[in-house]
C-alpha cells in the first residue's frame, strides 16, 4: 500500500482502517462465532447490535496498539472480540437504565425484547467476554477487565445518583466519564499493546493515550448530543437533558446563567421533556454562554495530550494512525 511510506503525514480514516482490515474482519469473524448463546434471543440481540452500524473504534484502536508495539497474534484477535462484546454489553444495560428507544437509528434492544431480556442478555455478553479472555490463563489481562468492570459500573452507579440534578460540578462529570468511557479505551490499548508483546513501559504510555482520547471522545460526544442532526446522530438530540443527565455544556453554561435560565433548565430536569422548555432554548441558553465552545477546546486539550503522548513512540504507519484518530475522534459528527 503506496501510503505505507508516506511518513510524517496524516492518515485518513480509510488508510486507519485499511491498515487494520483483514486483522478487523478476523474479529468480526470471532464475534460472530463467541456471540452464539444457547438461548436463542441472547444471540438475536448480539446480532442486532453488530449490524447495526458501530465503528469498531475500541477494536481498531486494540488492533493499532498492537500493531505498533508488537505484532497480532491469535490472542489479540480474541481481545478485540472481548472489548466488543464489553462494550456491547454496557450499550443495551445503558439503553435499559435510559428507557432509550433507538440506537444507531433503530428501534434499541430494550424495546424490541423488553427490559428483562435485554438486561439478561447484556449480562450473558460480559460474561462471554470474561469466557474468552479466561482461555488465555493471563493474570494481567483478567486483572483489567475485572477493574474495568468494576469502573464502568461505579460510573453507572454515580450517574444514576446524579440523575435529575442540576448541581453537578466539572469534578463530578470527569469523574463519571473516567469511569463510563475513558477506562474502556485505556484498556483498549493496554491489552493490544500488552498480548501483541510489548513492553510495559509502551503498555503504560498506550495506556495513557487512549484515556486522554476517550475522554476527549466523551467530551465531544457531549456536544454532539445537543448540536448534531438526529439522522446523523442515530438517536434524538437533546437526550441526555431529557434523561436528567447534566452534561459538560450545560454545567459550562449553568455557571453564568440567570435565575430564570436556571429554572427552565430545572423545569426540564424535572419533566423530562421539551414540553414546557423548547430544546431550541435550551441550546441557545448553552450556545449564549459558551457552553458548547468551552467543551470543545476542553476536548482539543485531551486530544492535545494524547498526541504528546504518541509523539513519544517511533515515526510508523501505525503511530501515526493513532496520531490520526486524535484529529477523527475531535472532528466528527455522530
Amino acid at each position: 500500500m503506496a501510503f505505507l511510506s508516506r511518513l510524517g503525514q496524516s492518515l485518513t480514516a480509510k488508510e486507519i482502517f485499511d491498515l487494520v482490515k483483514d486483522d478487523l474482519r478476523l474479529v468480526e469473524k470471532d464475534l460472530s462465532v463467541e456471540s452464539v448463546a444457547g438461548v436463542e434471543s441472547a444471540t438475536a440481540i448480539a446480532a442486532h447490535l453488530q449490524s447495526g452500524g458501530g465503528k469498531r473504534l475500541r477494536p481498531i484502536l486494540l488492533l493499532l496498539a498492537a500493531r505498533m508495539t508488537g505484532q497480532v497474534n491469535p490472542a489479540v484477535i480474541h481481545m478485540g472480540t472481548v472489548v466488543e462484546l464489553i462494550h456491547a454489553a454496557t450499550l443495551i444495560h445503558d439503553d435499559v437504565i435510559d428507557m432509550a428507544e433507538t440506537r444507531r437509528g433503530r428501534p434499541s434492544s430494550n424495546v424490541v425484547w423488553g427490559n428483562h431480556t435485554a438486561v439478561l442478555a447484556g449480562d450473558w455478553l460480559y460474561m462471554q467476554a470474561f469466557q474468552i479472555a479466561l482461555r488465555e490463563r493471563n493474570f494481567h489481562v483478567l486483572d483489567m477487565l475485572i477493574n474495568l468492570t468494576q469502573m464502568m459500573v461505579e460510573g453507572e452507579l454515580l450517574q444514576l445518583e446524579r440523575l435529575g440534578k442540576i448541581a453537578v460540578s466539572e469534578a463530578d462529570y470527569m469523574q463519571l466519564i473516567d469511569r463510563k468511557t475513558a477506562c474502556l479505551f485505556s484498556v483498549c490499548a493496554k491489552l493490544g499493546a500488552h498480548v501483541g508483546g510489548a513492553e510495559e513501559s509502551a503498555e503504560t504510555r498506550l495506556g495513557d493515550y487512549a484515556w486522554n482520547l476517550g475522554i476527549a471522545f466523551q467530551l465531544v460526544d457531549d456536544v454532539l448530543d445537543f448540536t448534531a442532526r438526529e439522522k446523523t446522530l442515530g438517536k434524538p438530540v437533546g437526550g441526555d437533558l431529557r434523561e436528567g443527565k447534566v452534561t459538560l455544556p450545560l454545567i459550562y453554561a449553568l455557571q453564568s446563567a440567570s435565575a430564570e435560565e436556571r429554572s427552565q433548565i430545572a423545569r426540564v430536569l424535572s419533566d423530562r421533556s421539551y414540553d414546557a422548555v423548547s430544546f431550541a432554548s435550551v441550546l441557545a441558553m448553552i450556545e449564549r454562554h459558551r457552553g458548547v465552545a468551552r467543551v470543545r477546546e476542553r476536548a482539543q486539550h485531551f486530544t492535545d495530550r494524547a498526541r504528546a503522548i504518541i509523539n513519544t513512540f517511533p515515526d510508523s504507519p501505525y503511530q501515526r494512525a493513532l496520531l490520526a484518530v486524535t484529529d477523527l475522534v475531535i472532528d466528527r459528527d455522530s
